[in-house]
C-alpha cells in the first residue's frame, strides 16, 4: 500500500507505488501529479495513478478501459501488448502515448485523468517503441522513440510531419538505449533515456542541446543512475521521467526491482515504481540516494485513500485494479448473476490456456496473504497466483475436491489433492519473504496454499517455492498476479482478502 510518514517520521517506504508497475511516467498539473505505468497484456490497461505529494499515490482509473481502446487478442503473447506509456498534460488536455506492440503507437486524449479516455489515434508514421511527447515554444510537438529517433507529429491527427531521424544513440557500447523523454529546462533541452536494458545493467544516462532536435552532447557523469554491480536492495534501476515537487525542488521516478534469495537473486513483484531525488550541477542532473527508506521529502505529506483490502463485490463497477489477461473475462464475469458475488463462467481450460478465465490484483508486498470464499457446487476454479500461463500455481476446488497445482514451465502437476468440506470453501494463499541469512540457492519466498475446515482450521496441501514464479526462472516484463480463476461450469466468489 501507498507510504504514509507519521509526524515523527523521517523516512518514507521506496517502492511509492509497489507491485508490477513498471515504466513510470509522471506530469505534474499544478498541485497535482498524475503517474502512469505499462500493464503488457492485461485489460484494462494504462492504470493511473493521483498524488499531491509524489509519495502517497492512489489508482483512479486506467487509461485503456474499453475494448475499441485496448486490442489484445487472445493469441496476444505473455509480457506482449502495451509498452511503456508516456503521460504528458498541453493546452488544457491530457495526452497519453503508448505502444501496443500487437497494432502499434497509439495516443488517448482526456480533459479528466480519471476519464474517459478517447479512442485512439493511431500513429503509423512513428516507428519503434516507448514513444514521448513535448511541445516546444511555437506548439510543435515533437515524438522521440527507443532507439533514440525523434520525428514531428500533428497529435490530433496522428500525421508525421517529416521523416524519422536519429537524435542519440546514448553510451556507445551501451544496448538499448530507450525509454526517451525530452524537456525543456532552463536554458536547454534534455533528453533522458534508459540504457543497459532492463535487467541488472539497466541505467539512465541523459544529453542537452539547444533545440529540441539536438544536437545532443552526454553529460560527462553518464550513466546519472545504475545500480549495476552494486550491493544494493534495489537493483534494475532504469526508465526514469523527471518532475519538479511542490517546493521546485526536481525528482525522479522510474522502475526498480527487489530481488530475493540467494544467487542471481529473484525478483517476484515485477518491476515497481521508485522515487528518488534529483539536484542540479553545472546545468546536468545528479540522482541523490535511491533507497528503501527515502529521506522525506520537505513538504507536509498528503496520505491517499487505499481501496480496502477486502472486496465483498457489492459495487455497481469494480475497484480498477482488478485485472485480466487479454480480456479474456469479457462476457464471462460479473456481480449481477448473483448479486454481492463475483461470478466466473469458465471456458472448459485450465490457467495453462491463454484464454483462461482470472480476475486478479498485482501482488504489491513481499509477504501477504489472499483468502476468497468460493462455491464451486456447478464448476471448478479457485484462487492462484500467476505470473504468465506457463507459470503459476493455485489452489483450486471442484468435484468434490481440493487441489494444489503447479504449472512450471512444461510441468504441470496435481501436487495434493484432499475431499472438500460440504458448501462454500474457503481458499487461501500464503506468500512468505525468506529472510536473510540465505544460503547460495535460497529461494526468494515460499508460497504456501490450501483451504479452511468447517472448524475454521486452515490446512495447507503444500508450500512452493517462490523462486519458479520469478522473473529471473520466467523470463518477460510482468510481475504475480493473484486472483480468482474458473477453469469450467460455473463458479461464484462471496469476497476476496488482500492483506499484508
Amino acid at each position: 500500500m501507498p507510504p504514509v510518514r507519521d509526524e515523527t517520521s523521517t523516512t518514507v517506504s521506496n517502492p511509492v507505488i509497489p507491485g508490477f508497475h513498471p515504466d513510470p511516467s509522471v506530469c505534474r498539473v499544478g498541485e497535482d501529479y498524475y503517474l502512469a505505468c505499462s500493464s503488457f497484456e492485461y485489460f484494462p490497461g494504462v492504470p493511473l495513478f493521483h498524488s499531491r505529494d509524489l509519495v502517497n499515490w492512489t489508482q483512479i482509473g486506467n487509461v485503456l478501459d474499453r475494448p475499441e481502446q485496448l486490442h489484445l487478442p487472445a493469441d496476444t503473447r505473455s509480457s506482449g501488448g502495451i509498452y511503456a506509456p508516456t503521460l504528458r498534460h498541453h493546452d488544457g488536455r491530457f495526452w497519453l502515448i503508448v505502444t501496443n506492440v500487437v497494432v502499434g503507437n497509439l495516443l488517448f486524449t482526456a480533459t479528466d485523468p480519471a476519464g474517459p479516455w478517447s479512442d485512439p489515434v493511431p500513429l503509423p508514421g512513428v516507428p519503434g517503441i516507448d514513444p514521448d511527447l513535448a511541445w516546444d515554444e511555437d506548439g510543435t510537438c515533437w515524438c522521440t522513440v527507443a532507439g533514440v529517433s525523434q520525428v514531428r507529429i500533428d497529435p490530433r491527427t496522428g500525421r508525421t510531419l517529416g521523416e524519422p531521424r536519429r537524435v542519440w544513440s546514448g553510451t556507445p557500447g551501451a544496448k538499448a538505449p530507450e525509454a526517451p523523454h525530452l524537456y525543456r529546462i532552463g536554458d536547454h533541452w534534455y533528453l533522458l533515456i534508459a540504457e543497459g536494458g532492463t535487467e541488472r545493467g539497466h541505467s539512465v544516462s541523459i544529453a542537452r542541446g539547444p533545440s529540441p532536435s539536438g544536437p545532443f552532447e552526454p553529460c560527462p557523469d553518464n550513466p546519472v543512475l545504475t545500480h549495476r554491480g552494486r550491493e544494493h536492495p534495489i537493483q534494475n534501476t532504469g526508465h526514469g521521467d523527471l518532475v519538479q515537487g511542490p517546493d521546485g525542488s526536481w525528482w525522479l521516478v522510474l522502475l526498480g526491482v527487489r530481488p530475493g534469495g540467494g544467487s542471481p537473486g529473484w525478483h517476484v513483484l515485477g518491476r515497481e515504481t521508485f522515487l528518488a531525488p534529483v539536484t542540479w550541477v553545472d546545468g546536468w542532473p545528479v540522482v541523490g540516494e535511491l533507497s528503501p527508506d527515502l529521506l522525506a521529502p520537505p513538504w507536509p505529506l498528503v496520505p491517499a485513500p487505499t481501496a480496502p483490502a477486502r472486496d465483498d463485490f457489492d459495487l455497481a463497477e469494480p475497484y480498477p485494479y482488478w485485472i485480466s489477461p487479454r480480456r479474456s473475462t469479457a462476457g464471462r464475469s460479473g456481480t449481477k448473476e448473483r448479486p454481492g458475488w463475483l461470478t466466473l463462467h469458465g471456458r472448459g481450460g485450465t490457467l495453462d490456456d491463454p484464454d483462461a478465465v482470472f480476475v486478479g490484483r498485482r501482488q504489491q508486498h513481499l509477504s501477504c496473504r489472499a483468502r476468497t470464499l468460493a462455491d464451486a457446487a456447478d464448476g471448478c476454479g479457485g484462487l492462484a497466483v500467476r505470473l504468465d500461463e506457463l507459470h503459476h500455481y493455485a489452489i483450486e476446488t471442484g468435484g468434490g475436491e481440493v487441489r494444489l497445482i503447479a504449472r512450471i514451465g512444461p510441468l504441470r502437476t496435481v501436487v495434493a489433492s484432499h475431499p472438500a468440506p460440504p458448501g462454500p470453501l474457503v481458499l487461501g494463499i500464503d506468500v512468505t519473504r525468506t529472510e536473510p541469512p540465505h544460503g547460495p540457492c535460497t529461494g526468494p519466498d515460499t508460497v504456501a496454499l490450501g483451504f479452511e475446515e468447517p472448524d475454521g482450521t486452515f490446512t495447507t496441501l503444500g508450500t512452493l517455492d517462490g523462486r519458479y514464479l520469478s522473473t529471473e526462472v520466467t523470463g518477460g516484463f510482468t510481475g504475480r498476479v493473484i486472483g480468482l480463476y474458473a477453469a469450467s461450469g460455473t463458479v461464484h466468489f462471496d469476497w476476496f482478502d488482500y492483506t499484508a
